[in-house]
């Protein structure tokens, strides 16, 4: 597997494998404070043979109906359910007007994943609603580097975080810059431990200064 490297989508929302899964949702969080939000199926239109090209209007084209006119975000996963940083590629384009690009020129090993793309939207496109929580920050790069972890933030901010988020969001505090596409390492990402950025990790210079947000199952 290719190094762990953030030169990539988006807003990397992880852990939809519990959707995908179908078990049961875990405890949800009330949506007086949140954004509702969910998410179309997974779309797979290219193979990776001169890269990964999955493009919006090919997609609109051939799945008529299924992404609404006007996408909220994007999402990108290998068809073994990794995320581009995790699979260490270099990704082009994601975002919500183009779709999502991976070049081979761009590789190291001049290879890409096979991918699978998914879409963010408002219902009726979508059947199982996210509730976001607030952004925090917790931390600030000037030590070792930015701990936003999950366990910090919940002794701070209590039942504010539902017990078992599906997503985490990272973005930086400044210009609100997406962690994915700051091209900085990371050390842990994920919605069930938080987000870590270590100074030492990076190529040049330290760590920006990150703000998180959880996903969770909605109560109504």
């Amino acid at each position: 597997m290719k190094l762990l490297s953030v030169a990539v989508v988006v807003a990397l929302i992880i852990g939809s494998a519990a959707q995908e899964n179908k078990r049961p949702a875990p405890p949800g969080l009330p949506c007086h404070h949140a954004k509702y939000q969910c998410w179309t199926e997974w779309f797979d239109s290219d193979n990776p043979r001169n890269g990964d090209r999955e493009i919006l209007r090919r997609l609109r084209r051939r799945y008529r109906g299924k992404i609404c006119p006007r996408p909220i975000d994007i999402e990108a996963r290998t068809l073994s359910g990794l995320t581009p940083e995790q699979a260490g590629d270099v990704i082009a384009k994601s975002d919500t007007k183009t779709g999502f690009i991976c070049r081979k020129r761009d590789q190291p090993d001049r290879e890409c994943e096979d991918y699978k793309v998914r879409f963010s939207c408002p219902p009726p496109y979508c059947a199982d609603p996210v509730c976001w929580t607030q952004w925090y920050d917790r931390d600030n790069p000037s030590g070792t580097g930015d701990w936003e972890t999950l366990s910090a933030l919940r002794r701070r901010y209590g039942d504010e975080i539902c017990k078992e988020p599906l997503y985490i969001e990272a973005v930086t505090t400044d210009e609100l810059t997406p962690a994915a596409n700051t091209r900085q390492n990371f050390h842990i990402y994920n919605p069930t431990t938080g987000f870590v950025c270590r100074n030492k990790d990076q190529k040049v210079g330290n760590c920006m200064d990150y703000k998180v947000r959880f996903g969770c199952p909605c109560n109504h």
